[in-house]
């Protein structure tokens, strides 16, 4: 039977990649093509097998069918191209699935419509997806597509997490409800929490904190996601690099009348000019811890929302679980920035929270814990994986339809 899968994340402007070889879950090579559509583009390419090294070209890719096939060059000059027999499935991320799409599918043309249909919910997204699937199924027609779902993991949210306190008539017409995004990452990273600690993942109640430029926390009970901080999109929830989180909805009613803004121009303050870059003027969080350590006070304000926000949430989905297990740091922030899990635990020693200094400043690759010996909650860094989270059902479905 074929066993390579090959992962696609096709943004609106790039396509990042990676083909595994899942009789071994090992990865053969890894890539990206950014700047689509512009002159400077750029392709990145490093095999992983035989100590290949990463191979760089720049020039133009002039939208995603040319960077499709830069990739399949690139794959194709390591051995590895994609008419090789050897090659069981392609496996897509995609952003929206609504309450449609609970579990990984293959692509079909009815599949295809309804991913469309929801791009007003999703309009940077689901596109780049959507044109993703489309070239990738031109240049292998005879293989599985096989969509994974970044909302699919929280579609097992009760109804009294999921809605909204609007009218129901109105919500449901508009499709308007909370789906949740980051869900292969909140999937991976629970059963890896659960493994870590030596049970099965039914057994374990585990917070998730998904913290990078985009960031979102989930409560996961027994496997099951039962609630989780990004709503109809990913705006709402935890500050985030660009992102405003959680806000008074009138907020944006204000800003039309007295601040006469448009829509789109709103939607720009929130979406990309807001969060910590909105704050002090960063979006990286090491540039901010920095500047913290320098004395800067508008950094540190931005710092002190940003663990505010974070600590909320950790209190609330305690409150949602009941009992918790473990609470997981994943995602550039969460797996790299110490200060930011020890900040967002400080204080929380009446809930069983807390990091030891040592274990907490060391640096690891793998999963590890660092909460002292014998805390009645787990603290753990547990390294995402969203590639191979996708490979995996991407791989299980292919091979029931072989």
């Amino acid at each position: 039977m074929s066993t390579r899968v090959l992962v696609l994340n096709s943004g609106s402007s790039s396509v990042k990649y990676q083909l595994l070889d899942m009789r071994d879950r090992s990865r053969l090579a890894s890539g990206l093509v950014e700047r689509i559509g512009e002159r400077t583009s750029l392709v990145r390419h490093t095999p992983l097998v035989s100590g290949g090294k990463t191979r760089e070209r720049t020039g133009p890719v002039t939208d995603h069918d040319a960077a499709l096939k830069a990739m399949a060059e690139e794959l194709a000059f390591d051995g590895l191209g994609l008419d090789s027999p050897e090659l069981a499935a392609i496996g897509h991320r995609v952003v929206h699935g609504g309450m449609h799409f609970t579990e990984p599918t293959v692509v079909d043309d009815a599949v295809l419509a309804e991913i469309e249909r929801l791009i007003p919910v999703a309009p940077l997204h689901n596109p780049a997806n959507l044109t993703g699937i489309r070239t990738a199924t031109a240049l292998r027609p005879d293989l599985p597509q096989v969509a994974v779902f970044d909302t699919a993991f929280h579609t097992t949210m009760p109804e009294s997490a999921a809605r909204y306190a609007i009218d129901v008539q109105t919500a449901d017409e508009h499709r308007v409800r909370r789906y949740g995004f980051h869900g292969t990452s909140h999937a991976y990273v629970s059963r890896e929490t659960a493994r870590l600690l030596g049970k099965a993942p039914e057994d374990v109640n585990v917070i998730v904190l998904h913290l990078g430029n985009g960031a979102s926390a989930s409560a996961v009970r027994g496997g099951r996601c039962v609630d989780t901080s990004m709503g109809l999109t990913p705006l709402e929830g935890l500050v985030m690099g660009t992102r405003s989180g959680d806000m008074d909805p009138a907020v944006i009613f204000h800003l039309m009348r007295v601040g006469e803004m448009s829509a789109d121009e709103i939607d720009t303050l929130l979406n990309k000019k807001s969060g910590l870059v909105g704050l002090c003027g960063d979006n990286d969080m090491r540039e901010i811890r920095r500047r913290v350590d320098a004395g800067d006070e508008q950094a540190k304000l931005a710092f002190d929302i940003y663990i505010h926000r974070l600590k909320k949430y950790i209190g609330a989905y305690y409150a949602v679980l009941g009992r918790v297990d473990a609470v997981a740091f994943t995602a550039g922030v969460g797996e790299n920035a110490a200060p930011v899990r020890e900040a967002a635990v400080a204080g929380l020693t009446e809930l069983g929270l807390a990091v030891d200094a040592e274990r907490n400043g060391a640096r690891g690759d793998g999963p590890r814990l660092i909460s002292p010996a014998g805390a009645r909650v787990a603290v753990a860094v547990v390294p995402t994986d969203e590639e191979m989270e996708i490979a995996t059902q991407t791989y299980a479905l292919a091979g029931k339809r072989n």
